[in-house]
């Protein structure tokens, strides 16, 4: 009981630590960036989309403040359903990226809106296997498609996002049709909203919520869509 006692005394002290350590700016700043000049056609019925960008805490807590997201899960995706778990996957040798199944009414919010979204505020698209302080093929930048149209959509995203040169370096995001996707586990669920004041989310994710409301008013909403409701306790 002591040495447990103990080793959460040394967890809090280091989390406290280290949340007076970190600058009060994000590492990773937001880019203005153009609408995609090709978008989806609209449609009806709730669309599928799944994007890797880093750690997903923070993705899934953007797209759950976005208009339009009925459903953000984080979970993973590249890789087999055997090794679709938060240990092997943080080994990097999975295949797997850490991922979010994005649930949207294309009727409030086109397939390209959230590539904007996902291009501007949720990652920085030209680190390659990295995402700031997170390292490795799991925090890949990676886009899953679930269509033609949505490959195409995509590809030509990239391609006008590099000619106008909106970032300094290439953009490296991979694109590659949706073989599976395995949600997350259960813990994972809701983090940013669940954890807000958590160092790793106020300074690398709250930013990110932040600069969607800046750069995207019309696109945000300030309650949630969250995948565990009742739990969420702010």
């Amino acid at each position: 009981m002591r040495r447990t006692a103990l080793a959460a005394l040394l967890a809090a002290t280091t989390a406290l630590t280290l949340a007076f350590m970190m600058p009060s700016r994000a590492a990773e700043e937001a880019v203005v960036i153009p609408a995609p000049a090709l978008d989806a056609a609209p449609a009806s019925g709730i669309q599928t989309a799944v994007l890797a960008g880093g750690c997903f805490w923070g993705v899934q807590g953007v797209f759950q403040h976005t208009a339009g997201v009925v459903n953000a899960v984080s979970g993973y995706a590249g890789g087999t359903k055997a090794t679709a778990d938060y240990q092997a996957v943080s080994s990097g040798r999975t295949g797997h990226a850490e991922s979010v199944e994005i649930k949207y009414d294309p009727k409030k919010i086109s397939y390209g809106k959230i590539l904007q979204i996902y291009f501007s505020v949720v990652h920085d698209p030209t680190q390659l296997n990295r995402q700031g302080p997170d390292v490795g093929p799991q925090y890949r930048s990676a886009i899953f498609t679930t269509s033609d149209e949505q490959k195409k959509v995509a590809e030509a995203y990239i391609a006008q996002l590099n000619g106008a040169k909106v970032f300094n370096k290439p953009i490296v995001t991979k694109i590659g049709a949706l073989e599976a996707f395995y949600p997350a586990e259960a813990y994972h669920q809701d983090y940013l909203t669940l954890h807000p004041n958590q160092p790793y989310i106020a300074y690398n994710d709250i930013p990110k919520v932040e600069n969607l409301k800046k750069l995207f008013a019309d696109n945000y909403i300030e309650k949630p869509t969250l995948v565990n409701a009742g739990k969420a306790t702010n």
